[in-house]
């Protein structure tokens, strides 16, 4: 436990017992399967199918494919990981894993360097932003339909070891061979922090993982520095992760005494709750947060503690309503299962968790998709808060149960400027591929520009820029239409830049670029500004 949770004392030591986590948790090795009359007749069915049935069956991948059946008639979020999935599901969180230190995508059939990571394996040995990978260990991958998943088993291994790899650069004739020696990776959550305005830091925040909070507060500090007084906290699209981050988060905004989070076991019985301890460094900054129908769990935990303490404003759409507390048990052939031990509860009382029918996972997985056919994501007339289920912030205002957390201002999802020529040309990937490719044609120059605003500076005319794109999308098939071109050039070419941002310098000149277009980040703003009138 690092040493800021340490010194957080008596309010946060109940963490101790809430450190299970929200999609990670404790690692309980050689529990015992009760032996009641169902463990006992799996048992006997197992060892009948052993004896008798008419071909040789592999029992560990029956029950591989038979635990999902088993666990999808508990809840959505219980769940088997078989022991090759382990390291793969577990590493994202758990702050780094080994490699060699890239960011890649599959263009046109070819694994393709997006970014070299700073200080890793692969910038030792030089490689480069734009080197195709063509072969892996002497075998060609080049032009073979490879999925990310095997990509990764190629590309990923234990510490220490060496992966051979055949390089196609655009500047050398031969294949360059190079040899890398996987380290340790670090697993970033912090897609962008900078100042938006004047005394505005933002900070976007892609998950909690293990090493989230130490980069949160490094970046919180930073921006204080550069005079930030109000914060926009982006956690949209933030699928949650450990719980004690979560807490750790919260606390630096809270004043002593202010509850976080709370849990109810079986029969509704109160497990534990956790209250802010005072020692927060940014009590006194403003704070607005942004959710989407994809802020989940953690997320939903720190913006719930915000809006029930009447700490920070909520801002966007109502978020995914995952509130299901999670232990994982770690068994003998290297999988685990996690299984659900418990509900989350925000301060006034809010259990996070939407409604469910066990067994039901599709009707669950398309929720969200309801949303959008409901119009939710669209209007906030559309939007229908359970009048049965009213709770208060410790100001008195009411907020609503019923799964998620209500914003205090709704977002509609962004539709203007959608038209057909922008659907297309968004569903083939285009523009990704065209910021791409623009990069890679255009890297001696765009390697001078060390700033969003400098790769602004790099680009043509809009006008241009966006005729260059045209004629490429007609190229991979899209026909120019110029009518609905133009009503959206100002969504284009803002895409545009953003992603040649994003390829020549990272996610975080991204952001600087993207939010200025982006409604809710736009909408934080102006609600900011107005509260300092």
């Amino acid at each position: 436990m690092n040493n800021k949770l340490k010194s957080i004392g008596v309010p946060l030591m109940v963490v101790g017992a809430m450190v299970i986590g929200i999609i990670l948790g404790n690692h309980l090795p050689g529990r015992h399967i009760i032996k009641n009359a169902g463990a006992q007749k799996l048992g006997e069915i197992l060892e009948l199918i052993d004896d008798e049935y008419v071909d040789r069956v592999n029992l560990d991948s029956l029950l591989d494919e038979s635990i999902p059946a088993i666990l999808a008639n508990l809840d959505p979020h219980t769940a088997y990981i078989p022991a090759e999935l382990f390291d793969q599901v577990n590493s994202e969180l758990e702050g780094s894993f080994s490699g060699i230190g890239i960011q890649f995508q599959m263009m046109n059939d070819t694994i393709t360097v997006i970014e070299v990571i700073s200080g890793g394996p692969s910038e030792k040995v030089g490689l480069r932003a734009g080197d195709r990978i063509v072969e892996v260990d002497d075998s060609i991958v080049a032009g073979r339909k490879i999925n990310q998943e095997e990509i990764l088993k190629m590309l990923r291994g234990p510490k220490d070891s060496q992966v051979k790899l055949g390089i196609k650069r655009s500047d050398a004739k031969e294949l360059l061979n190079y040899t890398i020696t996987r380290g340790d990776i670090p697993v970033a959550s912090i897609d962008a922090a900078y100042m938006i305005e004047p005394e505005v830091g933002y900070i976007k925040v892609n998950k909690f993982g293990r090493n989230t909070y130490n980069e949160f507060f490094t970046e919180m500090v930073l921006l204080k520095a550069e005079g930030a007084k109000d914060f926009i906290l982006d956690l949209r699209g933030n699928s949650g992760g450990f719980l004690d981050v979560a807490i750790l988060m919260a606390n630096e905004f809270l004043s002593a005494g202010s509850e976080i989070v709370s849990t109810r076991g079986r029969d509704g019985q109160l497990e534990s709750s956790v209250a802010a301890d005072g020692s927060g460094t940014f009590q006194n900054v403003g704070l607005t947060v942004l959710l989407d129908e994809f802020s989940a769990s953690a997320s939903e935990i720190v913006a719930g503690a915000m809006q029930d303490n009447d700490r920070a404003q909520i801002i966007g759409r109502r978020s995914f309503g995952k509130g299901l507390v999670q232990k994982q048990h770690d068994l003998s052939d290297g999988s685990a299962i996690r299984i659900t031990t418990a509900r989350y509860y925000t301060p006034s009382g809010r259990c996070i968790q939407k409604p469910f029918t066990p067994g039901a996972m599709e009707d669950y997985q398309l929720e969200i998709y309801d949303r959008y056919l409901s119009g939710e994501a669209f209007s906030a007339d559309s939007v229908k808060p359970d009048r049965s289920m009213i709770f208060h912030t410790v100001g008195g205002r009411e907020v609503y149960g019923g799964g998620g957390i209500m914003p205090d201002i709704f977002v509609a999802t962004d539709t203007t400027n959608m038209n057909s020529y922008v659907s297309a040309v968004y569903n083939a990937g285009l523009l990704h591929k065209f910021a791409f490719e623009y990069v890679d044609a255009h890297r001696a120059e765009l390697d001078n520009a060390n700033s969003a605003d400098e790769v602004i500076q790099a680009l043509p005319a809009d006008a241009i820029l966006l005729g260059e794109f045209v004629q490429f999308a007609a190229r991979k098939g899209v026909a120019a239409r110029w009518y609905y071109i133009n009503n959206s050039r100002a969504l284009l070419v803002n895409n545009l830049k953003a992603l040649i941002a994003r390829d020549a310098l990272g996610s975080a000149a991204y952001y600087e670029i993207a939010n200025t277009r982006d409604n809710a980040v736009q909408r934080a703003l102006e609600s900011i500004n107005e509260q300092k009138k």
